[in-house]
């Protein structure tokens, strides 16, 4: 958790910790989030788990950082709808359909893509009710595109680049940037140089990828999704422990670049240079993100 404490200090508002992902079980979740809550309600005066966006706003009043939990893929409910309600009640602020393989729920991007099945869209209709935003980061083409217009929420691809940009089944082609964005959504771009382009995750490359969903769809539509990992070899570890899900092929491996966090500075100076206003990059990094969060989470 000491990376916890480098993102309070360092100026960071809000920080959303993954539990579980892909073949994960439901108590794999469950267990992760119990270590989770129990060790920042150990630290009241440091971190505050959010909510609503009230929470985020009171945390910042009062010089904490605010906590929230994700998860990736619908592994992490089995067959049971009404576990979606006790992930956000214990702090799950938003939830991936697929996890780059097909599940219950839809098609996984790296996966023969058979679309949205009747339990995604139960799943989309009860993420909507209990206010969990919905992503499609990871998720297949096809899968993406029927969400997108079955869910009664705004959807959200929490960290896809545009293929346009660098051909790679992770990335997500124009058609749906527009789609996601016609519904009010938000594209979060990651800092993954093999979702970038030639491995590289300098701030300079991962402003290009901004700037063309901007351009294409407006400003208020992108953000920020670095997915950066802390632990160097928990990463290198992952990848050589599931090439099915991680295909050295597609460029997975040992040597993956990330931007980091500390980074974002540069980050938002590439971002003026190209002719961003102040306005535009705070919309950028985390105005449209909140923008999302009013109108979708629930008290």
């Amino acid at each position: 958790m000491d990376q916890l404490e480098w993102h309070h200090h360092s100026g960071t508002d809000v920080v959303m910790l993954n539990v579980g992902f892909g073949d994960d079980s439901i108590e794999a979740h469950m267990r992760m989030l119990a270590t989770f809550r129990a060790w920042l309600a150990a630290r009241p005066a440091q971190y505050r788990l959010i909510r609503t966006v009230a929470d985020i706003h009171a945390a910042k009043d009062a010089g904490q950082l605010a906590v929230g939990f994700d998860i990736e893929g619908a592994n992490a409910i089995g067959d049971q709808l009404s576990l979606i309600g006790l992930y956000r009640e214990l702090g799950v602020c938003w939830m991936l359909l697929a996890y780059n393989q097909n599940n219950r729920a839809g098609g996984g991007c790296q996966d023969e893509d058979t679309g949205l099945t009747p339990f995604g869209r139960a799943m989309l209709e009860e993420m909507a009710r209990v206010g969990m935003i919905a992503c499609c980061s990871h998720t297949g083409y096809r899968t993406a595109r029927e969400a997108i217009d079955a869910s009664p929420a705004p959807l959200i691809f929490s960290h896809s680049n545009p293929r346009a940009l660098h051909d790679h089944p992770r990335n997500i082609p124009d058609e749906l940037i527009r789609a996601c964005a016609a519904r009010g959504g938000v594209i979060g771009i990651n800092g993954i140089g093999t979702f970038l382009g030639n491995n590289d995750a300098s701030p300079a490359n991962l402003a290009r990828h901004v700037m063309h969903v901007a351009e294409l769809v407006g400003v208020q539509h992108v953000g920020i999704g670095l997915d950066f990992i802390h632990d160097r070899r928990e990463i290198d570890d992952l990848l050589a422990a599931n090439p099915d899900k991680f295909p050295p092929h597609l460029g997975y491996a040992s040597d993956l670049k990330m931007m980091a966090p500390q980074e974002l500075p540069t980050l938002a100076a590439e971002l003026g240079m190209r002719g961003m206003n102040d306005v535009e990059i705070a919309a950028v990094f985390g105005g449209n993100w909140l923008r999302v969060a009013e109108q979708i989470w629930r008290e």
